[in-house]
C-alpha cells in the first residue's frame, strides 16, 4: 500500500486569498480567531484516527499561539512553513521572500524546538513567475516544497509543471511535491484536498488517490482547520464566487476527512521525501 501525504495549512478564516480584497491585514489582529480551535479540533480528529500529517503553519498565527505550535508537536506531527502571513510569493521580491522564509522558520524552530525543513507557498504561489523562489528554498535548506499546482486555475496554478515529485534546482537536494492531481479525458484535474475535496462527492476524492497510488505514487492531500468550523463568521461583502467556495459544504467536511483518512495510509511529508527524492526527475 503507497502512504500518501497528509498535510495542514494552518490559517485563520480572515487569512485566506479569497477575503484578501476585502479583509485588511490590519484588521486582522481584531478579528475573531477561531485558528486554535479549529486545529486543535484536528489535531483530535488526527488521534482518534491515529494518523500522523505535517502542519504548514503561518508564522504570524505562531507568534500569537505559541502553546498551539507545542501540542502539534507533542502530538508527533511536523511543523513545516507556510510563511509568515499569507502574503502570494509571486507579489514578493527575492530579498522579501528571503525574510520570510527565516523569520517564519525562526519562530516556529524556537517553539517547536525542531529542525523546519518543509515549505508551502500561500495560495501555492510558487509558478513559472518566480523562477528564484526554488533556488532561494535550496540555499535557505530546505528539504523539501509542496507550493505548486500543477493546473490551471483562476487564483493560482503553474499548469507546465510536473504532476510528481521533481527537482527544481539543477545540483540542489530540494524536492518540489505538487499537490495531488488526476486526469480525466486527457486533461489533468485539481483533486489534492481543500475546496475540491469539500465540494465535490467524496467518490471523486477516493477514485483520485487511488489513481495517483496506482501509479505508485503518494498523494499530497491538504486542507484548512476553518474547513471543519461551520459556525465561523461570514464575510458579507466578499464576492459572490469566493462565498461559495469558503462556506459550502463545510458541515459535510470533517465526516469526509474521517472516510478518507479511514481509507488511505497517510503520515508526515518529512517521512515520505525520501522515496520520493529517488524517483523525482
Amino acid at each position: 500500500m503507497v502512504t500518501n501525504g497528509l498535510s495542514v495549512d494552518i490559517e485563520d478564516w480572515f487569512q485566506v486569498g479569497a477575503f484578501e480584497k476585502c479583509i485588511r491585514r490590519e484588521d486582522w489582529d481584531g478579528l475573531p480567531s477561531r485558528v486554535e480551535r479549529n486545529s486543535d479540533a484536528v489535531i483530535d480528529l488526527f488521534d482518534r484516527a491515529g494518523a500522523k500529517a505535517t502542519f504548514f503553519t503561518l508564522g504570524w498565527v505562531a507568534e500569537r499561539y505559541p502553546d498551539l505550535i507545542r501540542r502539534i508537536v507533542a502530538a508527533g506531527h511536523e511543523v513545516a512553513s507556510h510563511g509568515w502571513d499569507h502574503v502570494r510569493v509571486f507579489t514578493m521580491t527575492p530579498a522579501q521572500f528571503r525574510e520570510d522564509l527565516r523569520r517564519t522558520r525562526g519562530v516556529l524552530e524556537d517553539l517547536g524546538g525542531c529542525r523546519v525543513i518543509g515549505y508551502r507557498a500561500p495560495s501555492f504561489s510558487i509558478d513559472a513567475r518566480t523562477p528564484w523562489a526554488h533556488e532561494i528554498l535550496a540555499e535557505e535548506g530546505y528539504a523539501y516544497s509542496s507550493s505548486v499546482a500543477p493546473v490551471v486555475h483562476d487564483h493560482y496554478g503553474w499548469p507546465e509543471a510536473p504532476r510528481f515529485a521533481f527537482r527544481p534546482v539543477a545540483g540542489a537536494d530540494l524536492i518540489e511535491l505538487p499537490v495531488t492531481t488526476a486526469r480525466l479525458g486527457g486533461r489533468t484535474i485539481a483533486a489534492g484536498g481543500g475546496g475540491f475535496f469539500r465540494l465535490f462527492p467524496y467518490t471523486f476524492s477516493r477514485w483520485a488517490i487511488r489513481q495517483v497510488n496506482a501509479e505508485g505514487r503518494p498523494g499530497i492531500f491538504y486542507f484548512h482547520p476553518w474547513e471543519i468550523d461551520p459556525g465561523q463568521p461570514r464575510v458579507a461583502d466578499a464576492p459572490l464566487r469566493s462565498r461559495l467556495r469558503h462556506y459550502a459544504r463545510l458541515s459535510a467536511m470533517e465526516g469526509k476527512l474521517e472516510r478518507a483518512i479511514g481509507d488511505f495510509a497517510w503520515d508526515r511529508i518529512d517521512r515520505i521525501i525520501g522515496a520520493e527524492a529517488a524517483r523525482a526527475a
